[in-house]
């Protein structure tokens, strides 16, 4: 009996070591076969993306040049016009009490009028029998001219603020009328509305909006960490997002000078002038992007940024090279532009050099891993 206790604890002990020595074995094997890469030859090309959308150059807001009533509209958005044409005709509705002191300033007017004729005639009469001097009598003359003049322009008054234009004016202003010629954009009011006209307080009611579609600007905005990169008249590629595979060239024409914070960042308005063509029909609104080429680099050494690490201390990038099978030295390298995908490498591999594609997490499939372990040689 206690011959087979012996064996079993023997048993049992060979088991556990046994075990152990497998589980070290194990672990000590890569799971991962790791593949390399070269240098590559192209050409880089340091891009600064702007989105935003195309505007027309100039934008003109219509107002009327009277208070009142929009009793008919004659254009619709969408519409060409000319400078001159008509939009709209308001109908005046007076204010009561501007009204009504109008029409007493005509009444006092009449009353000063009429005391001012009965004067002139009978001044007339008595120069005529030589009773009065000719000075007094060209007096009396004055008042007279002076007081029918201040009766017409009172009935003037009272003519435009009941109907919009006196009798002899050559403008009407309850016309509103095109000041610019181009599309329509947009007519925010309809046949109904009350507006007003532009004063020391209030802008006025916008009757129409007109602006000329065949100059339209791109207007973007750039992050603070790029706009150092631009000049203007820099080239520009713009790209709508409602035509697909079309691409307009644009001119850098306006690098804000003070930034905005736009959801925690600093960005830069930028404008370009869009040349555009006849193929399509560019509206006013559209979503765009455009693409700056800060700089480019043809034919040169680049390296995929796929390979590239970065040291968690210093933050400056280095790869691993090949120098067995599996085994890796780490190199640092040093950097030129990148466009996102590949960047120029300027020191501290050669082309001949393996690079280590160190983001693979697969395990290999396999399930064992030939040659030594992988590691770094320092």
């Amino acid at each position: 009996m206690k011959y087979l206790k012996y064996v079993g604890l023997f048993a049992l002990g060979f088991g556990i070591l046994f075990s152990i020595a497998f589980f070290v074995k194990s672990n000590s094997t890569s799971a991962i076969q790791y593949e390399t890469q070269t240098l590559i030859t192209a050409t880089i090309e340091d891009k600064i993306v702007a989105t935003g959308k195309v505007l027309p150059e100039d934008e003109v807001n219509v107002v009327p040049q009277i208070a009142g009533i929009i009793q008919e509209l004659y254009v619709e958005e969408g519409d060409e016009i000319l400078t001159g044409d008509l939009i709209a005709k308001i109908k005046v509705v007076p204010n009561e009490q501007t009204l009504n002191s109008a029409e007493g300033r005509v009444k006092s007017a009449q009353i000063v009028m009429n005391n001012s004729k009965i004067e002139y005639e009978r001044n007339k009469v008595l120069y005529e029998k030589e009773i009065i001097s000719e000075q007094d009598f060209n007096s009396a003359t004055l008042r007279y001219n002076q007081d029918m003049q201040n009766l017409s322009n009172a009935k003037s008054d009272l003519q435009i603020i009941k109907l919009g234009s006196s009798g002899g004016s050559t403008i009407t202003n309850t016309n509103v009328r095109a000041t610019v010629s181009g599309t329509i954009l947009e007519i925010p009011v309809e046949e109904g509305d009350q507006v007003i006209q532009a004063n020391t307080f209030n802008a006025g009611t916008i009757i129409a909006t007109i602006a000329d579609l065949n100059k339209m600007i791109f207007e973007g905005q750039v992050d603070e960490g790029e706009v150092g990169k631009l000049k203007v008249d820099m080239p520009l590629v713009v790209t709508l997002g409602a035509i697909e595979g079309k691409e307009y060239e644009a001119k850098l024409r306006l690098i804000a000078p003070k930034g905005t914070e736009v959801a925690g960042a600093i960005q830069f308005k930028i404008e370009g002038e869009v040349y555009l063509d006849d193929e399509y029909v560019v509206r006013a609104g559209y979503s765009a992007n455009a693409s700056i080429v800060a700089n480019k680099k043809e034919d040169v050494l680049a390296i995929s940024e796929a390979l590239l690490q970065y040291d968690s201390k210093t933050k400056k990038p280095y790869v691993e090279i090949e120098t067995s099978s599996q085994k890796f030295e780490r190199k640092n390298v040093k950097l030129g532009i990148s466009d996102g995908v590949n960047a120029e490498l300027i020191s501290g591999v050669s082309k001949s050099d393996k690079i280590k594609v160190w983001n693979r997490t697969e395990p290999d499939k396999r399930g064992e891993v030939e040659g030594e372990d992988a590691g770094y040689d320092n």
